[in-house]
């Protein structure tokens, strides 16, 4: 399929570029992507959560009081979940919350997500990711192109210049086209792809 390309310094059409149907065309599938999104958060969890059983608990391990002719509940540890500092009985312990998805299904994701995106016209190519390292140049570029939320992927590396001026901005991300993900690409408004990013993403999604 044919679309738009731009040119981030001017914010003008210069062209056109051919987009793979096998990549850019699918369906929408809010369900893949779901699923993507619920692993990747998943894994990004730290799982550090923790509560101290009885055995961790620091006190007494004496009897409280004598079993019978008190006329009150038994008891054998003042350590126990019932009293105050005691233990927490099947607690959150330190874990990874991290689990498989198979490789097709990511990739349908991504594909998914890309998808979804032009469907939507959020998706924007540019010739180029470069800058003269200025903030202020950039923010005035994505004015002219009315851009707020932004994820902007390139091809292998992205230019340092380009990486420090965006640095500067808010809700404003780059990423090389390796670290193209479901979750970031959702989570932004609009989704920007240079010419390079579009010819790897395509030859590894197809």
């Amino acid at each position: 399929m044919q679309h738009k390309l731009h040119s981030l310094k001017s914010a003008a059409e210069i062209g056109q570029i051919d987009l793979a149907d096998e990549v850019f065309g699918l369906k929408p599938r809010v369900d893949i992507i779901a699923r993507v999104i619920d692993w990747q958060l998943a894994k990004r969890r730290a799982g550090t959560h923790k509560t101290k059983g009885i055995s961790e608990i620091q006190g007494t391990t004496k009897k409280p009081y004598k079993q019978k002719g008190t006329g009150r509940a038994r008891q054998g540890s003042l350590r126990s979940p019932q009293f105050r500092g005691g233990a927490r009985i099947f607690g959150p312990v330190v874990r990874s919350h991290e689990y498989d998805l198979p490789k097709k299904i990511r990739k349908l994701g991504l594909r998914a997500a890309l998808s979804a995106k032009l469907a939507e016209g959020q998706l924007v190519i540019v010739d180029e990711l470069a800058n003269d390292g200025k903030t202020k140049t950039l923010a005035q570029n994505f004015a002219k192109m009315g851009w707020d939320s932004v994820l902007l992927i390139d091809g292998e590396n992205v230019n340092d210049n380009f990486r420090r001026a965006v640095m500067n901005l808010k809700h404003v991300d780059v990423l090389p086209q390796m670290g193209a993900n479901v979750y970031d690409i959702i989570r932004h408004k609009t989704l920007v792809l240079s010419k390079n990013a579009v010819e790897m993403l395509e030859a590894r999604l197809k």
